[in-house]
């Protein structure tokens, strides 16, 4: 008699506890309520965090962990903490740590305003957040190297033994070394107004290389190892419609017509919009997928809110290209590139490619046709044409 109702005792504990997901599921009774809270910044074994404090109520910390399910309690502190990240100090109304101080703690007190400076003009001239970003770290780089050495000391020839210990050390392509003379010219020449530099650092050329793609075998394998919705969709779209990994985390549910069948990329690279075709194969999963996950404004959201991360949306491609067994050596935007040269197979007009790519000049486009050999194969010698 007692096993039978200490029994039915751990059915109705069971019940209670599933009957309650179920409330803050579907009818969310415990939403949470910020005010509520008081944050904190701190660290804890090692890493940043941020502490949450609260007068202790049951409602309180179930509207806490059905928010943030990664929400960890620390009983030395006896207190609720959260990773320090942008995502999750975005949920909470928590201001943004900027650029600016993210650096400065690798650079010395002398270099300190030079960032700010910097930073500034960037803005001013509508850099985009990842030129901004990259150009900082570049920056960042010569003023950890100063110590406490003025970077407005520097002549042009210290500049370029700079360029030369970077070039040797690293070695450094082409491209990564302009970026990093451009980063450092930026600041002398548009924060300090000096007159314009010229540098003759000898590196080697970068050779052509063709973009790396898929088959359409290949995309049909990716795919089809993909259980979950979400990402399944991602990876749909960024193929389907040939969007860059930035583009399609900026996605917001309001950039989908699915009358016209048309899509918005907006401030996407050179801060242009462009509309490009929604795949009709793909509206069936997009309605799917908004009935089981309910974005509120990104299309795509992360654990913490806000918009999913490129890193995510990386790491999910990198899953399931191992799934799939395709030992490629390709990154996301092969996608992309797939897609290009996919509809240049199938017979695409290049000045329509390059509008839905958003390419600005058509020279970009046209590398496309050198990857297309079903596209070259069918072209016939004239000497096929002859009755010999």
């Amino acid at each position: 008699m007692l096993l039978k109702d200490m029994s039915n005792a751990y059915f109705m504990y069971l019940y209670i506890v599933l009957l309650r997901k179920i409330i803050f599921k579907y009818l969310k009774c415990a939403v949470m309520d910020v005010s509520q809270y008081q944050f904190s910044f701190g660290t804890h074994q090692g890493r940043n965090i941020i502490w949450i404090q609260f007068k202790y109520q049951l409602s309180l910390k179930d509207a806490l962990r059905e928010r943030f399910p990664s929400a960890r309690y620390s009983s030395t502190h006896k207190a609720w903490y959260l990773p320090d990240l942008a995502t999750v100090r975005k949920e909470l109304k928590l201001p943004l740590k900027t650029l600016e101080e993210q650096t400065f703690s690798h650079i010395s007190e002398n270099n300190r305003l030079a960032v700010i400076q910097y930073s500034n003009q960037l803005d001013l001239m509508a850099y985009s957040p990842h030129t901004k970003r990259t150009y900082l770290q570049e920056f960042v780089q010569l003023l950890s190297l100063l110590g406490n050495v003025s970077v407005n000391s520097l002549t042009p020839d210290r500049l370029k033994d700079y360029f030369l210990y970077c070039l040797q050390k690293n070695e450094l392509k082409e491209q990564s070394m302009n970026s990093k003379i451009n980063a450092i010219k930026f600041y002398f020449e548009k924060v300090l107004h000096r007159e314009q530099m010229f540098f003759d650092i000898p590196r080697p050329k970068s050779p052509l290389t063709l973009p790396k793609m898929l088959s359409k075998n290949e995309i049909v394998k990716l795919f089809s190892v993909l259980e979950n919705k979400k990402h399944r969709l991602i990876l749909k779209l960024c193929y389907g419609m040939g969007l860059r990994v930035g583009e399609i985390v900026n996605l917001k549910i309001e950039h989908i017509d699915s009358q016209s069948m048309r899509v918005l990329i907006t401030n996407a690279k050179g801060k242009k919009d462009r509309y490009t075709n929604l795949p009709e194969s793909v509206l069936e999963d997009l309605r799917a997928y908004y009935l089981e996950y309910r974005p509120k404004t990104w299309l795509f959201e992360g654990a913490y809110g806000g918009a999913y991360s490129i890193r995510s949306i990386q790491a999910v491609f990198k899953s399931a290209m191992k799934k799939a067994k395709i030992t490629k050596t390709i990154g996301i935007h092969g996608l992309r590139h797939s897609y290009a040269t996919h509809l240049i197979e199938g017979g695409a007009d290049i000045r329509f490619l390059q509008k839905l790519l958003g390419h600005s000049n058509l020279k970009t486009t046209q590398i496309y046709t050198h990857v297309t050999d079903v596209t070259l194969s069918k072209i016939k010698s004239p000497l096929d044409g002859l009755s010999l």
